[in-house]
């Protein structure tokens, strides 16, 4: 008989902190770098800039059907979310194409709690400052959702590809053509 493989659960925390989110303008963008933080491994998402209650409501019902433990919210001062985070002992990791190759520095952040912090409007100077470490996904302007899923990945080299979600109410059968949803929605 084969000896079952048990998967490596992830006991690291890594929440990211969405600078400067602007209701009319980052909606959606702020909402994709949410579903992919929750969907690669991380456990929460704090937005500052405009509080968008509508964003933070979409992305904690999509975690309420789809499962898992994590938040979304909001706090105003982002100085102090850094602050608090240092102080718990989270390494501060700031996502920029100005950094530092994600492929030289994540070695010195892979299996520590981490605050990733990631820009909307024009990143504050203090942020770099703040930073343990500026990090780059190579040094080419592309999209923060981007940027963090590949930092995600290699963080945790590939095993948040295979997360299971508990608690979920929806889970997608994969298969090869067509979509297979079980669960039920409330009501």
């Amino acid at each position: 008989m084969k000896k079952r493989k048990t998967r490596k659960t992830m006991t690291v925390v890594i929440v990211v902190l969405r600078l400067g989110h602007r209701i009319m303008r980052d909606k959606r963008i702020t909402t994709h770098v949410a579903l992919s933080a929750r969907a690669l491994g991380a456990s929460g998402i704090i937005m500052s800039g405009e509080k968008d209650d509508e964003v933070l409501e979409s992305v904690n019902d999509v975690a309420e059907r789809w499962g898992g433990d994590f938040f979304c919210e909001h706090r105003r001062d982002w100085k102090k979310v850094i602050e608090e985070y240092r102080e718990k002992g989270f390494v501060i990791a700031h996502l920029t194409f100005y950094g530092i190759p994600v492929q030289e520095k994540v070695g010195e952040i892979r299996g520590k709690n981490a605050l990733v912090i990631v820009g909307g409007e024009k990143v504050p100077r203090d942020v770099y400052d703040l930073a343990d470490h500026n990090i780059s996904v190579t040094n080419q302007p592309h999209s923060e959702v981007s940027a963090l899923a590949i930092f995600l990945h290699e963080c945790f080299e590939g095993r948040e590809l295979s997360n299971e979600f508990q608690n979920a109410r929806l889970r997608i059968i994969p298969q090869e053509r067509g979509k297979k949803v079980i669960g039920k929605e409330k009501g």
